[in-house]
């Protein structure tokens, strides 16, 4: 039996890229071998397209692709693989059988807080007696802090596990072993200038760790701790129902959706759909996802938020807390305010934006700069690094926004890929009083008298990266489709690809020439909305954040060509398929 597509060359044949003139936003269009296509489907007994997009992800043998299209609890690593792995769960059981006070030192984000919140549940199910301290944003700021190492001495604290953060609290692991205070660090952030002198230090990114997956994020790492614990006392049953909190942190800490992080992600959004934590249950119904398949969106964009907002707005607790509640209406008030701090962040983080682009689009010189480095007075430093993230995908631009407080600067930066934002930051180093992060993602802190200068240097530095070209903009398309081609056999195709994020994005497609047969309209002031056909089938698409093409679409004469992902409305009334918008090009 011949897989199913190759027949009738319907999606699968891809179409050349339309090169006939320059465009802002090029859209490269993939060329799958056909031959390799067809013979993967064969294999693997999947639809053309499948085969088709699994080679556009770098899938082309058989076992491989298998385990991609059907992550297994099973294909997890043995954690004691990852160096020092073995010393910190020999050293966390002789503190509980040795009743010994147990710290877990976590970090305020999505990622630190889901780490500290299963790791603290696996202790309790051993039996250990354990607290843990998040700090707090705008007080203490990021990483481990001294007195908060000597308070817990004090508290009889005898072990402190780090989780998201300690790979480079160099000064603070010394004083804890004055302190006698032993010290387990697991973390994701890259080491620099060697390790901290700890008990354990567990990193798969250390450079003398085989570990074979090198992409797991603080809770990723954490549940490797918890594996090793429950496969070393025989509690192993219990490790899946971990992974719902897993696969929050996870998707909420935007690293790559393969490998584990593919089988965190997939197996614990199975679970979410049916959540038996109360805390859960109630951050579920409060981001209005109760009854619905949730998805990595809306973990992304509904459920990690109202995490994210606790540490923004500058609490710490209420994020633990809320998974540790037992009580319904307990948790259903820490969602609440987990809910109202949200809210507080979307009003506070607009503001701002609203105010940083009036700025830019009045300013000649900063619209054209190849970074933008932008001040203010007394800006909430907690949702920074969100503006940042949206000012730098409107621009395209590598963009850096920085708060000055009491004479303080603290600044948070994005970039877009091509442009190394850690290391931009590094070359004026001298200028800064702390600096750290990622090559798309920094925060630092300076001297408010140094902000010139560090513009003044920082965009010297841009312009002379030789690897990077401000706006230019690229997206990738795995194929050209007509609207004919879209319906429920396609879609279920490919969400077998889900859950979709970073290295495993949701498939785009083009459509060109399309019909208008509806006005568009504007939703919320931000949105676009309107109705295509083609070929006899019509279509809704929703343009996210393009407002601002309205006036180009309704000059276009009618037809449009689309860039899109294709989606599904799921309204109780009129389920049915619709595009989501990336791009769009009046014809």
């Amino acid at each position: 039996m011949p897989a199913e597509g190759f027949e009738n060359n319907m999606i699968w044949k891809i179409a050349q890229p339309d090169l006939t003139q320059a465009r802002e936003l090029a859209w490269k269009i993939a060329q799958p071998d056909l031959t390799q296509a067809r013979e993967l489907a064969r294999t693997l007994n999947i639809p053309g397209i499948l085969a088709s997009l699994l080679l556009n992800r770098g899938f082309r043998t058989t076992e491989p692709a298998r385990k991609f299209l059907n992550p297994q609890f099973s294909h997890l690593h043995d954690p004691f693989l990852m160096c020092d792995l073995g010393l910190a769960v020999n050293r966390i059981r002789e503190a509980i059988d040795r009743r010994q006070k147990i710290l877990i030192y976590g970090d305020y984000d999505v990622d630190g807080s889901t780490a500290v919140v299963i790791l603290r549940k696996a202790l309790e199910m051993l039996g250990a007696e354990c607290s843990y301290h998040i700090p707090q944003r705008l007080v203490e700021g990021y990483g481990m802090k001294i007195p908060v190492l000597e308070k817990a001495a004090r508290e009889g604290i005898q072990l402190v596990i780090t989780v998201d953060t300690g790979i480079k609290a160099y000064e603070a692991v010394e004083r804890a072993r004055a302190l006698n205070l032993d010290c387990v660090i697991t973390d994701h952030h890259l080491p620099e200038n060697g390790l901290p002198k700890a008990l354990a230090v567990v990193n798969p990114k250390r450079s003398d760790c085989p570990y074979p997956d090198k992409h797991l994020c603080g809770v990723g790492i954490a549940f490797k701790l918890v594996q090793a614990l429950f496969m070393k006392t025989g509690n192993e049953k219990h490790l899946p129902a971990f992974l719902k909190v897993v696969a929050i942190g996870t998707i909420a800490d935007v690293v790559p959706l393969i490998g584990e992080n593919r089988v965190f992600a997939k197996l614990g959004l199975e679970g979410l759909q049916s959540p038996a934590n109360p805390g859960l249950r109630s951050l579920i119904e409060t981001a209005g996802l109760e009854g619905r398949s949730i998805s990595s969106t809306d973990v992304g964009f509904r459920l990690a938020p109202r995490i994210n907002a606790v540490g923004r707005m500058g609490g710490s607790r209420e994020a633990v807390e809320l998974f540790a509640a037992r009580d319904v209406e307990e948790a259903r008030r820490l969602a609440g305010e987990m809910n109202r701090l949200n809210r507080e962040r979307q009003v506070t983080e607009e503001q701002i934006r609203k105010a940083i682009e009036r700025r830019i689009d009045s300013d000649p010189d900063l619209t054209a700069s190849p970074i933008k480095v932008i001040d203010g007075d007394n800006w909430h430093i907690g949702v920074l690094g969100i503006v940042a993230s949206k000012i730098s995908e409107r621009f395209q631009s590598p963009t850096l926004i920085i708060s000055k407080i009491d004479g303080v600067g603290s600044g948070s930066g994005r970039s877009p890929a091509g442009f190394h934002l850690l290391q931009a930051l590094e070359s004026c180093r001298d200028l800064l009083n702390r600096f750290g992060g990622h090559a798309q993602a920094a925060g630092f802190q300076l001297q408010a008298s140094n902000v010139s200068e560090l513009r003044r240097r920082i965009i010297r530095y841009a312009e002379s990266a030789s690897d990077f070209k401000p706006g230019e903009r690229q997206l990738n398309v795995d194929a050209e489709v007509r609207l004919s081609d879209l319906d429920d056999t396609v879609y279920r195709q490919i969400q077998r690809l889900s859950p979709f994020g970073k290295d495993n994005p949701a498939p785009l497609f083009v459509a060109r020439q399309l019909t208008l047969i509806a006005e568009p309209r504007i939703l919320k002031g931000r949105h676009l909305k309107f109705r295509v056909e083609q070929d006899g089938r019509a279509m809704d698409a929703l343009a996210w954040n393009m407002a601002d093409r309205l006036a180009s679409i309704r000059e276009s004469r009618g037809t449009v060509s689309l860039a899109f992902e294709l989606s599904e409305n799921l309204h109780p009334s009129f389920r049915a398929l619709q595009l989501v918008v990336r791009d769009v090009r009046a014809e």
